[in-house]
């Protein structure tokens, strides 16, 4: 199989499981034909389009099936003059989903050998496309040399943790996904690629370096292109649309400029940040309208639980800052509305916003700029690419209200900087995130790897037996890290060291917000899992993905209207602003002079027929979550639903609301700066440990007395 020489290019795509054509792609049809279909096909068409490539080839599985369409049967397709897609048999002739396709991948492997040999000459790159390709391309690139790219698009690590936060357990899971496999074949496939093909630089650190074959120098941001005929400058019709007089009876004065949210209703989205931030500020609203967009809906009470929640909470906003005639949040838009938005925004002067908590691409960003709308975005994640790249708007931190008001503010007043703004984002789009942008950085990265002689060496890699982290570090957050900035850096590289193997958790009685600004303001990183509001909340990185199965667990008789109502006339109880409450937390300020005790309060509630946990922490505040829920609970769900042994969590603590997590069969330390003696209790519990050192330094201490990242045990008291 010796390759002749030539100028031009030949490449391979390789996407087995998706029902893959060159026409009305049935996108949605199921959890296989989502974008990457589309993606691959496009690909295919715009390296074909390139004077450097002679042929391209999108090869898929062939499906001899009753209940498909006739085209997924056709050994070939033309995409266009020099692109094809090949189809080759796998398995059964019936369409499998991927997660049932693992079986027959090895036979696939030779068939499209078989087929390679029948060609004028072989490709000069193989690319794969999700975890199956890699699995093929692999076997192809080791038996031809060719070398190998690969696209993820998804990640079988990542997929975990959101199935895990969804209340899935493992072994269904493992039935239903066969995602060990899948992350063993992820592994083998970035172990062996010689370029890794990514669309942000944050898609690199958090999703691909959770993997033990995680190799940064390998790896290439090409972001996705965008159709650019769909996504375009106003052209003068939009304002006769059903969306823009939908949009329009919501508002008084609808020629004023529009700040544009468009987004799911999740919370990870921080709508409600924006929303406050127009809220509080005259100045805005006389400025311009507030229009969002976030999601459609008959009715509220229909939606699951946290869309209900988003959506209930952003109307009350929009109520308590009475914006009746200045904000729209329209029920229904349909898809081929949201191009037509983007440009109703445009035309009127107005500002798109995404203050999403973490955006790990920003798709709506690249199409608000297609459009001519200067953006104002989250500094976090794939943001920072694209204004890098358009510099066509502002990042912001997402928690930061008076600076998203501020930057609001100062566009909407500099109609210069706003145009500047919205023709750099227009020229960036055409320059960064076209398809032909893709496919000429594509072939600019492709080309010096065809021109090695030789494959990349390949650097000895070592491999943790166990895919799921065999231990996990977890400390509070205000009593245990914030004191000694010093041994805090100690301390945060050392996690990083150990990410591969050794989980990272943050337990705080803080809400996600108010703890991912002060983590932000310490250098403090993304934790892998963050319980938040004292236990009632469990999230998982990289996404923030909350952990739903958590949620209908601990709302089992949960009546918080009935605890407020029973605690309202105790004295020395104030309630906390709003900012502090959350759907599982009722927090009070507590004056230990003037109010009951704990035991009598606890009393009260119990008579009062509820079931729940009343904590007192640093002797003023006194929080009520439900019975199922707290610091320690919240922690031994997550360590069962991923396996970890208790044995080998290490819990540094420095308050009350800490005590049941150092309990039990875990490995505790009280760090010296604990909170008066709330935790000395502790002291007769054998293997807890107490620190001589405070803050970070009392963690550091803990981790080389249980030789956390060694051994992990108790010392041998001998």
């Amino acid at each position: 199989m010796k390759q002749p020489p030539t100028e031009k290019l030949f490449f391979l795509l390789i996407s087995p499981h998706g029902l893959i054509r060159g026409n009305n792609l049935e996108l949605g049809r199921d959890a296989d034909t989502g974008g990457q279909t589309k993606y691959v096909v496009e690909l295919a068409r715009a390296l074909a389009e390139q004077d450097a490539v002679e042929r391209v080839v999108l090869l898929t599985r062939l499906l001899v099936d009753p209940q498909l369409d006739a085209d997924y049967a056709r050994p070939s397709e033309e995409l266009s003059a020099r692109a094809e897609i090949v189809r080759v048999e796998a398995g059964p002739p019936g369409y499998l989903p991927k997660e049932a396709l693992w079986d027959h991948l090895d036979g696939m492997v030779d068939n499209i050998f078989n087929w390679m040999n029948e060609q004028p000459r072989l490709p000069q790159v193989i690319h794969a496309h999700y975890a199956d390709a890699g699995y093929i391309g692999t076997r192809l690139s080791n038996q031809t040399g060719i070398p190998l790219v690969f696209t993820g698009h998804s990640l079988g690590r990542v997929k975990r943790r959101r199935l895990l936060a969804s209340g899935l357990g493992r072994d269904t899971i493992e039935e239903r996904y066969n995602i060990t496999r899948r992350i063993e074949a992820e592994e083998e496939t970035l172990a062996n690629a010689e370029l890794v093909i990514t669309s942000t630089h944050n898609e690199i650190e958090e999703q691909y370096g959770l993997y033990d074959f995680y190799q940064p120098e390998r790896m290439q941001v090409i972001p996705p292109g965008t159709d650019l005929n769909k996504f375009h400058l106003p052209g003068g019709d939009e304002s006769d649309s059903a969306i823009a007089r939908e949009i329009n009876r919501f508002l008084r004065n609808p020629e004023k400029p529009m700040i544009l949210a468009l987004s799911r209703p999740d919370e990870r989205k921080n709508i409600r940040t924006l929303v406050q931030a127009y809220g509080e500020s005259e100045p805005l609203q006389q400025l311009a309208n507030l229009v969002v967009i976030a999601g459609n809906r008959d009715d509220i009470r229909e939606l699951e639980s946290g869309a209900q929640d988003v959506l209930t909470d952003l109307l009350l906003l929009l109520d308590q800052y009475d914006l009746y005639g200045l904000a729209a949040m329209p029920k229904h838009h349909q898809p081929d509305d949201v191009p037509l938005i983007y440009r109703l925004a445009a035309a009127s002067g107005g500002i798109f916003v995404n203050p999403a908590l973490t955006e790990p691409f920003g798709l709506t960003l690249i199409e608000a700029a297609a459009s001519g709308l200067p953006i104002v975005a989250t500094e976090d994640g794939g943001p920072q690419d694209i204004v890098h790249n358009c510099q066509n708007g502002i990042l912001v931190d997402p928690l930061d209200q008076e600076q998203m008001t501020s930057t609001l503010l100062e566009l909407l007043q500099d109609w210069t900087r706003w145009q500047q703004l919205a023709e750099n984002g227009f020229a960036g789009v055409h320059r960064y995130y076209s398809w032909n942008a893709h496919a000429e950085t594509y072939l600019q990265q492709i080309s010096s790897l065809i021109e090695r002689s030789e494959p990349l060496p390949q650097t000895p890699l070592t491999r943790s037996v166990n895919i799921y982290f065999d231990r996990v570090l977890v400390t509070d957050l205000d009593q245990n890290l914030l004191g000694d900035p010093e041994a805090l850096a100690e301390l945060v590289k050392l996690v990083r060291s150990q990410r591969k193997s050794a989980g990272f958790a943050i337990a705080t009685g803080r809400r996600i917000d108010s703890a991912l600004k002060i983590m932000k303001r310490y250098g403090i990183p993304l934790p892998d899992v963050l319980i938040s509001s004292i236990g009632t909340e469990i999230y998982y990185a990289p996404e923030l993905a909350a952990d739903l199965a958590w949620a209908r667990h601990i709302d089992y008789m949960w009546n918080p209207a009935a605890a407020k109502r029973i605690l309202a006339e105790l004295p020395g109880l104030k309630p906390q602003p709003r900012i502090e409450q959350s759907r599982f937390k009722i927090s009070y300020y507590i004056d230990p002079q003037e109010a009951p005790t704990l035991d009598e309060i606890n009393r009260l509630l119990h008579q009062g027929e509820q079931n729940v946990h009343a904590i007192l922490a640093f002797g003023q505040f006194l929080d009520i979550i439900p019975a199922r829920a707290s610091k320690g609970l919240a922690l031994r769900f997550y360590a069962q639903q991923w396996d970890v042994p208790l044995e080998q969590v290490l819990v540094a603590g420095g308050s009350g609301a800490d005590e049941d997590m150092m309990r039990g069969n875990t490995l505790a330390v009280v760090v010296a700066n604990r909170h008066h003696e709330e935790l000395s209790g502790l002291a007769e519990v054998e293997p807890v440990y107490f620190a001589e050192r405070p803050y970070a330094g009392g963690i550091l201490e803990a981790i080389n007395h249980y030789d956390f990242y060694g051994a992990c045990r108790v010392p041998d008291p001998s």
